[in-house]
């Protein structure tokens, strides 16, 4: 009985072990153990692991965790309707759907600068699609704008035929914004329905359709200022109010640009997830802090490209390129009288309060002066970031080829940008170049766009590129079991 007696206490301090460890499969232990992990690294369990590889309880609840529940739900199916990535082809429609809307620009250039813009009267976005069919309708027409400004004080003798041209410049600038609007709305409408987008794009695709109609009101809105008298000096030159031509022409520009920064967003996109390694080399580089300036600064030159062009649209619309036709100088200096920049002409108010900012806004002599000012700041700044890439030891070892690429194609676009300027003020605006020059704007802005796609790291982009290398680590890391024989 005695000799018993450690037997059995050998047995009782065994017992444990071999209740956790003699009948347990550690295989499988292990394999559970990975497959639970995974799960909780895509959010979909709350199980956790105990430190002997076998599965604990799971953690408790807290009872206010289901008011959250109907958010966490329409989340869940929000992003089960739309896909991760959006397709190429909606890229490659945004990016034809910009190239519309550059060319509507610069033709509604045209339209202003032949006068063409006041000669339909009338607003009427479904029944003025189709042009006058007969003579009785033509007569209509023309009678309509006999009525107008600009008919009494600079067209009182124009003759039937002299109106069609005209009337045919504004009809097809017209029904050209009615394309542009058909042809984004119904592709929109088709890519979204069809989960071809993802949420944020389509949330961005909304906004330019709204933007592009609301573009529409505007047009008709500057139309309207140069149709009556009361909107305009008594005796002065018809025309349209520059704040409006100006509002009109920053709206477009706004538009084209959100179309062509989100269709090379999704092309860049595609190519990130394609080498999800080399996506993540790239993104370490362009956040390290070496390249904070030039990143900053390349924000900070589109928006400056962007004031430059509003500054234009102020030019335009007071026609201040007919004055000073020379360059640097203006007149007999640099700048005008102080005078004149400065005038009491242009304020309203009895106290000249207003006297700084009318004249900056409303004063030929002076918004020439800033528009040169603009531009002069524009090419500068240009000139002076490719100068810091180019003789930077810091950025030539640490900017990518393709931002490279891209400041010298900023390069050139600006000097043609101001080439076209000078030329266009030293011949008094012909319209072969000023046409140009608001083209090469365009262009400008857009090569400014597309080095800040290159510079910019995409936050979205760059968190599906992680969540696609989790994805390949744990497939890889996770075991393969051998197929069973049947």
């Amino acid at each position: 009985m005695a000799s018993s007696t450690p037997m059995l206490s050998m047995l009782h301090n065994a017992a444990p072990r071999l209740t956790r460890g003699f009948f347990t499969c550690h295989h499988v232990s292990r394999t559970c153990a990975t497959r639970h992990t995974t799960k909780r690294l895509l959010g979909t369990t709350t199980t956790s692991q105990s430190g002997d590889g076998l599965l604990s309880t799971p953690q408790a609840v807290s009872p206010f965790a289901n008011l959250t529940y109907p958010l966490q739900s329409a989340q869940k199916s929000r992003a089960r309707f739309f896909p991760d990535t959006s397709d190429k082809s909606v890229a490659y429609w945004l990016l034809g759907s910009a190239a519309s809307v550059f060319g509507i620009v610069v033709f509604g250039g045209l339209t202003r600068l032949t006068e063409s813009g006041l000669s339909i009267t009338e607003w009427r976005p479904v029944t003025g699609s189709l042009p006058p069919r007969d003579a009785a309708d033509w007569d209509a027409e023309f009678t309509k704008y006999r009525s107008s400004p600009e008919f009494k004080l600079l067209n009182p003798r124009m003759t039937l035929d002299e109106f069609k041209s005209i009337y045919y410049m504004e009809w097809t600038h017209r029904l050209w914004g009615r394309l542009v609007g058909i042809s984004f709305l119904l592709p929109a409408a088709y890519f979204i329905a069809k989960r071809k987008v993802s949420a944020p794009m389509a949330g961005r695709i909304v906004g330019i359709a709204g933007l592009i109609g609301f573009q529409g009101v505007l047009g008709w809105w500057m139309v309207r200022s140069g149709l009556k008298d009361d909107l305009f000096a008594p005796g002065s030159h018809p025309r349209v109010s520059q704040y409006r031509l100006t509002a009109h022409l920053g709206t477009a520009f706004l538009c084209y640009t959100a179309m062509l920064w989100n269709g090379l967003s999704i092309l860049r996109e595609h190519k990130l997830l394609a080498d999800p390694q080399a996506a993540t080399k790239l993104f370490e580089r362009l956040k390290s802090p070496e390249l904070r300036v030039f990143r900053r600064s390349v924000g900070a030159l589109a928006i400056l490209v962007f004031c430059t062009v509003l500054s234009g649209g102020l030019v335009a619309g007071l026609d201040a390129g007919l004055i000073y036709n020379e360059f640097p100088y203006m007149g007999e200096g640099l700048t005008p009288p102080r005078s004149e920049l400065f005038s009491d002409f242009y304020s309203h108010m009895p106290d000249r309060s207003d006297i700084w900012w009318r004249n900056m806004l409303e004063n030929p002599s002076l918004v020439q002066l800033d528009h040169r000012i603009l531009a002069t700041t524009t090419f500068t700044s240009v000139m002076s970031l490719w100068a810091y890439t180019r003789f930077s030891p810091t950025l030539k070892r640490m900017l990518p080829a393709a931002c490279k690429k891209g400041m010298q194609g900023v390069v050139g676009f600006v000097g043609l940008q101001v080439a076209l300027g000078i030329t266009t003020l030293l011949y008094l605006v012909p319209l072969p170049l000023a046409s140009a020059h608001q083209a090469g704007s365009l262009a400008l802005l857009s090569s400014v766009i597309i080095l800040g796609g290159r510079t910019w790291v995409p936050n979205r982009a760059a968190r599906l590129v992680s969540q696609k290398l989790a994805r390949s680590r744990l497939v890889a890391s996770s075991p393969t079991f051998p197929k069973r024989a049947v």
